[in-house]
């Protein structure tokens, strides 16, 4: 039996999902096209496109459909700043712990000329609002928060941010990929401008995702050649893959109160069991409320997070380590660096991200073969 506790990078595609998406994988008619086919594919397009508004509490017309949550991350941050009368770009604001498709957007910006400030978080991966305002000058346009970081589970106040912003004209855009389905979501309680979402964060197809755009904001698309997306963003519209987006929200709107409820007991009941079965472990992350109810982020001391990730894999545990790899090796977690963990420590982390199936069964086989598999990388380490 393979356990898979790496929801947060991808959750598995749910069977509901598939089979709406089924009819669409064969021979589709563009959805553009004026005769019956064409005529079924844009209704399926826009039935989901509903879907994927209920879940945020929005108006389906304000719904953008992308690549996934990296090109409405994108879309929004180049598409929604605005230029000033001397054609530069107003300045931006985001915080250390963003997705790299939030940090690398903004750091391009930076580097063509785009006024950056880069709000520092906490030990728990919190961020404080007012520093957040601070951080805003005259020349800022926009500010950009995500909603719920996916390595630690720590949960930004995006609506006391946007509350104060707005009164200064300051857009505020929000990645929300991790939150949906695992927190309540609605768009006008954030008071936001934008927020970005995907597809296979909620039990979706991959590639494919959506960006909310308030009405009233304007939006410069990235991608140029047809009126598709209310001409924000060009291109032939994924059938198959935006079916299904639709399909998971409509599951992630009615489930999620239960599912998160769930989840949340999963995650105490495994990291209580870590305490109470593996010495020298701490959690990285939030210790209290509000923080995503199914991510546990911890650091055991003495065990290289990469040698733990292999053991588990081999064993039938799927986890991860909430970072970036490259060349084979495992580079530190900016995230855990930012919340001021030392380089070894932050290389380290080891990231349980749980979903709405995870069964306590699951969960008591992990912590049947983590302390053993703890206690053999720090022998090996110690040879």
């Amino acid at each position: 039996m393979r356990v898979y506790l790496d929801h947060n990078a991808g959750a598995p595609l749910r069977a509901s999902v598939r089979e709406a998406m089924l009819p669409f994988l064969g021979p589709a008619a563009n959805p553009s096209s004026a005769h019956r086919e064409g005529a079924r594919a844009r209704a399926a397009v826009e039935m989901a496109r509903a879907e994927v508004a209920a879940l945020i509490g929005a108006v389906p017309a304000e719904i953008v459909f992308t690549s996934g949550a990296t090109e409405a991350n994108n879309l929004a941050l180049r598409g929604a700043l605005p230029a000033t009368s001397q054609g530069m770009r107003g300045g931006v604001v985001t915080m250390a712990i963003e997705h790299a498709s939030v940090l690398e957007t903004v750091r391009a910006l930076a580097d063509d000329g785009t006024p950056l400030a880069i709000v520092p978080v906490d030990a728990e991966g919190r961020i404080d609002a007012a520093q957040v305002l601070d951080a805003c000058g005259a020349d800022t346009a926009l500010a950009t928060i995500g909603l719920a970081n996916g390595e630690v589970g720590s949960v930004a106040p995006v609506a006391e941010v946007a509350a104060a912003l707005r009164r200064r004209g300051v857009l505020v855009h929000t990645d929300a990929a991790q939150a949906a389905g695992r927190l309540p979501l609605d768009v006008r309680a954030l008071g936001v401008d934008l927020l970005s979402l995907s597809a296979h964060k909620l039990g979706g197809p991959a590639g494919v995702g959506a960006l909310w755009v308030r009405a009233g904001v304007r939006l410069r698309p990235q991608l140029c050649g047809g009126p598709q997306e209310r001409g924000r963003r060009a291109g032939t519209e994924n059938v198959a893959g935006i079916v299904g987006f639709g399909a998971a929200a409509r599951c992630a709107r009615t489930e999620r109160a239960a599912a998160a409820s769930a989840m949340e007991r999963l995650t105490e009941r495994l990291w209580q069991g870590l305490c109470a079965r593996v010495d020298g472990v701490s959690r990285n992350g939030p210790t209290g409320e509000p923080r995503l109810p199914n991510t546990l982020n911890v650091s055991f001391v003495g065990c290289a997070g990469e040698s733990l990730l292999l053991l588990l894999d081999l064993a039938g545990i799927a986890v991860s380590l909430g970072s970036a790899c490259a060349a084979g090796a495992a580079e530190p977690s900016h995230v855990l660096e930012a919340m001021g963990r030392d380089r070894e420590r932050a290389r380290h982390g080891v990231r349980f991200s749980l979903g709405p199936e995870t069964t306590a069964t699951e969960i008591d086989a992990v912590l049947a073969v983590l302390p053993g598999l703890v206690t053999q990388v720090r022998a090996g380490a110690a040879a």
